[in-house]
Order: structure tokens, then C-alpha cells, then sequence
């Protein structure tokens, strides 16, 4: 038996065993490149992907700081309209502070004194050889026709004369009949300017002073009554000081 029956296939063996390896180093190889490009794709994909994720952390990023501008920018305006309503605030209380004030209606005089620019000189009880009794009046020491007022609005009851009914000593004189229930009386008038029955305010001109009847000289003689007639006369300057008046 030769040896290649005895051994078959060793004649072919080594050219068998090139191509054998041949072979198999081809598909190694191809194996290997396989494996190589799947390591490519999936380093490309890997790259992709943290691209995708610097890019979208980055946008975030600008975003929260166009947020934040934003939200400063807010911030700013609000503090600055703020503080424009408080400097508006203070400027109109300075205005107002500055403003001079306005002087509150001056409310009308309840009562008032008869003339004005006088002396007082004959008061109420004094004694003397001019009356018959004690003064039953306050005179006011003015020049013959000043002006003479009526101390309290009300209506007129007496008015001429003859003391208008209470005697010649008061010359021409004027009786007012008052709302709480006084009466006041002007004499010695050298001009009367109001009629009985007429109803006059406070302050009201009603007729000028003179120097008529039993006086001494130009005067006002002045009386406030419980009645309208002569005897029931009480203190004319008390009564006016009650009634919030400086004589």
C-alpha cells in the first residue's frame, strides 16, 4: 500500500490548509470589519446623542437666562412704577401741605354790638341827676350819624318819636322785637331808617346815631328788654357778653 492510500488526502494537504486559512482569515477579517463598522455606527449614534444633548442644554440654558432678564426686567419696571407713585404721592402732599389753606365759611354772627369805633360811657345802673331812676341802658360814646345796627335779625315794634311810646327823654328811638323772646332799643337817633312791622337780619341798618331827647351829648343809648316797654330792662353789656360778645 503507498502512502498516500495509506494517508489519503496528505498529497493535497498543504494547498487544502492555505486556502483553508485563506478562508478563514477572510472571515475573520469580515467578521472583524463587521463588528468594526457596527463600533463606527454606534460611536456616530453615541456622538449624535451627546450632541443632541449639549445642544438642548444649552438652549435651555438661554432660556432661563432670557427668563431671568425677563423676570429682572419686570422686577424693575414694577419697582420703578412704584417708586414713580411714591415721589407722584409725595410731590401732590407737599402741593397740598404748601397750598395755602382755604378759610373755612365764616358762619354769621349771632349777635352783634350796635355801632362800631365807640367809647363806652354811661353804664347800665349808674345813678345820676340825667334819669329819674338809675340808667336803664349802656351808652356808646359816637359822633352824630353813625351808623346804627340792629344787634340781632327780628321785628321792628316801635319806631318815631317820643321814644317811639316810652317818653320825650329818649328822643327818636327804635324797639326790635328778637325770636328768643328780648327786646332791644335804640334812642337818641337822629334819623330812623325802618318802620314798625318790618323785619330786619342781624347787623342790619336801621337808622344813625344823634343827640335827640334828654342827653348830655351824641351818644347811642342802648337797652335790651324782657318786654317792649320801658322798666324791664336788664344789663345791656352782660347780656351781649353772654352771647359770645367782646365790649
Amino acid at each position: 500500500m503507498t502512502k498516500r492510500a495509506m494517508f489519503p488526502g496528505i498529497g493535497s494537504t498543504p494547498i487544502r490548509t492555505r486556502a483553508a486559512v485563506l478562508a478563514a482569515g477572510m472571515g475573520v477579517t469580515a467578521a472583524m470589519g463587521a463588528g468594526i463598522a457596527v463600533a463606527a455606527d454606534d460611536g456616530a449614534k453615541d456622538v449624535t446623542a451627546a450632541t443632541s444633548t449639549a445642544t438642548a442644554v444649552k438652549e435651555q440654558a438661554e432660556a432661563q437666562a432670557k427668563a431671568g432678564q425677563k423676570a429682572e426686567k419686570a422686577a424693575k419696571a414694577k419697582k420703578d412704577a412704584k417708586s414713580e407713585r411714591g415721589e407722584k404721592k409725595a410731590e401732590r402732599k407737599a402741593e397740598r401741605k404748601s397750598a395755602p389753606k382755604k378759610a373755612a365759611p365764616k358762619k354769621p354772627a349771632s349777635w352783634v354790638s350796635p355801632v362800631k369805633k365807640y367809647e363806652l360811657s354811661a353804664s347800665f345802673g349808674l345813678g345820676g341827676n340825667m334819669w329819674s331812676q338809675k340808667h336803664s341802658g349802656q351808652d356808646f360814646a359816637v359822633p352824630v350819624g353813625t351808623d346804627v345796627k340792629s344787634v340781632h335779625g327780628g321785628t321792628v315794634v316801635k319806631a318815631g318819636p317820643n321814644g317811639g311810646g316810652d317818653g320825650p327823654a329818649y328822643g327818636n328811638a327804635i324797639v326790635i322785637k328778637h325770636g328768643n323772646g328780648t327786646y332791644s332799643q335804640y334812642a337818641h337817633l337822629s334819623r330812623i331808617d325802618v318802620s314798625i312791622g318790618e323785619t330786619v337780619k342781624t347787623g342790619e341798618h336801621i337808622a344813625k346815631s344823634g343827640n335827640t331827647g334828654n342827653s348830655s351829648g351824641p351818644h347811642l343809648h342802648f337797652e335790651v328788654r324782657t318786654t317792649p316797654n320801658y322798666g324791664t330792662a336788664v344789663n345791656p353789656v352782660q347780656f351781649l357778653r353772654g352771647e359770645g360778645l367782646s365790649l
